[in-house]
C-alpha cells in the first residue's frame, strides 16, 4: 500500500544560521548539520558536522562534531545563538577528543559525524558516526554529558560499521512515555530503508539492550532481527514527539526532497502513514527558499518548541561545485494532515539528485577533508 500522503505550501526559510556574519562569534564559517535538543537546563543545543573557519569546507580550524548553544525561547524569530563547547568564548571547539586523519583501533579515521542527541533525566546522549569519508562508516557510538552538553565523555557503547547490514550508522531517537527509547536507522550512503530499535531508556548505553522491531511468523514483535520498515533511500533523519504525534523528518535521497511523517506511534505502518513533502530539492539558479525549494539540501532537523502548526527544522546546504554555501538554515511551516492535497510531481530530472551530489561531496571532501 502506498503511504497516505499530503503536500503542504512548503516550509518558509526563517534565516541562515550559519555563516559570515552570523557565527563569527564562534570562530564557524562553513559547517552542516545542526541536530536539536534541549538540555536539562533548558538551554537549546545543536550538534553541527564538519566545521571550517572560513566560508566552505577545508582551511583550518578543522572539528567536528561542534556544539553551540541557542536561546529556546527565539526560535519562532529565528534562532540565536549565544555561546559553544570549549573554553574559549569566541570559538566553538571541537567536543570530542581525537585527531582528524588519525589511526584510531588500527583504522583511518578522517571524521566523526553526528546523527542525534537526546536528553534523558539530567544527562544528554550523542550517537555519532566514526568515518573515513564520506559514507564509509567504521563504528558507531554513544556519547554522554552530565553538565547540559559542556563536556561529553565515551560511554562505551559501539557498533560496527556492519550492524544490521549497514542499516545501523544514521540514526534518531525519542524517548516515549512507557521508559523505551525508540530509534529508527538506515545507512549513510543514501541509498537505504529504515529500521526501527527500541531501548530502556536507562540501558541506552548497553549494546544488548537494545530489542529489534522485526517481521517473523507472520507478524511484526520486538526481539526480532528488525526488518525494513520503510523502503527507499534516505538519508538524515529526526523522529520527535510534537503535540501528542510522532514526527518522523527525513531526508528522502531517492527522490531529492525531505518529506516529514505524522505518525501515532514509531510501530506504525510507515506505508500507510500520512506523509507530505516539505522541501524539495531543486538545481542551482532555481530556488526559492519562500515556497521550499532550495539546491542541494539535506538534514532536516526538528528544532525543539516546534508544533504542529509551526514545525522548525535545520537544513543544510552545500554547493559541491564552488564549495560555498556550506551551511545550515532554519525552514518554518505546517505539519501534514490527513487530507491534504495530494504531493506534487517530483522535480525534474534536470534538478539533479541526491545520490549525485553525494558523489560530488565525496570528491570534494577527498579534496579538502585530507
Amino acid at each position: 500500500m502506498q503511504a497516505t500522503e499530503g503536500e503542504t505550501s512548503g516550509l518558509r526559510k526563517v534565516k541562515d544560521l550559519t555563516g559570515p556574519g552570523i557565527t563569527d562569534h564562534l570562530g564557524i564559517g562553513g559547517t552542516d548539520l545542526g541536530v536539536c535538543a534541549l538540555a536539562p537546563d533548558g538551554r537549546l543545543v545543536a550538534v553541527f558536522g564538519d566545521t571550517f573557519e572560513r566560508a566552505g569546507v577545508g582551511g583550518s580550524g578543522w572539528r567536528s562534531p561542534v556544539v553551540v548553544f541557542g536561546d529556546p525561547t527565539e526560535t519562532a524569530r529565528g534562532i540565536r545563538w549565544t555561546g559553544s563547547v570549549g573554553p574559549r568564548k569566541d570559538y566553538a571547539d571541537q567536543a570530542l577528543p581525537y585527531a582528524h586523519d588519525s589511526v584510531i583501533h588500527g583504522r583511518k579515521v578522517s571524521t566523526v559525524l553526528p546523527t542525534d542527541v537526546i536528553t534523558i533525566g539530567n544527562e544528554m546522549f550523542l550517537h555519532v558516526m566514526v568515518c573515513e569519508g564520506l559514507g564509509n562508516v567504521h563504528w558507531t557510538e554513544i556519547h554522554r554529558s552530565g553538565d547540559n552538553g559542556e563536556t561529553w565523555q565515551h560511554t562505551g557503547a559501539t557498533w560496527p560499521g556492519d550492524a544490521h547490514g549497514g542499516l545501523f550508522q544514521m540514526l534518531t531517537w525519542e524517548l516515549g512515555d512507557d521508559g523505551y527509547v525508540y530509534a529508527f536507522s538506515t545507512g549513510f550512503q543514501r541509498d537505504k530503508g529504515l529500521i526501527l530499535q527500541r531501548v530502556p531508556a536507562d540501558r541506552i548505553t548497553e549494546p544488548a539492550a537494545w530489542q529489534g522491531w522485526g517481521f517473523r511468523d507472520g507478524q511484526w514483535a520486538w526481539h526480532n532481527p528488525p526488518t525494513i520498515a520503510l523502503t527507499g533511500a534516505y538519508g538524515e533523519l529526526c523522529m520527535r514527539r510534537v503535540e501528542g504525534r510522532w514526527l518522523l523528518a527525513l531526508f528522502d535521497a531517492g527522490n531529492y526532497r525531505i518529506d516529514v511523517l505524522n505518525l501515532d506511534g514509531p510501530t506504525a505502518n510507515l506505508y500507510e502513514s500520512v506523509r507530505g513533502t516539505v522541501l524539495h530539492g531543486c538545481a542551482w539558479g532555481c530556488e526559492d527558499h519562500e515556497s521550499g525549494h532550495a539546491a542541494q539540501l539535506y538534514g532536516g532537523y526538528i528544532v525543539p518548541g516546534s508544533t504542529l502548526d509551526d514545525l522548525h527544522l535545520v537544513v543544510s546546504q552545500w554547493n559541491t561545485e564552488h564549495n560555498w554555501p556550506y551551511k545550515s538554515m532554519q525552514f518554518a511551516g505546517r505539519v501534514p494532515r490527513a487530507g491534504d492535497e495530494p504531493l506534487a510531481p517530483p522535480a525534474p530530472p534536470s534538478a539533479g539528485g541526491a545520490g549525485s551530489a553525494l558523489r560530488a561531496a565525496t570528491e570534494l571532501a577527498r579534496k579538502f577533508l585530507s
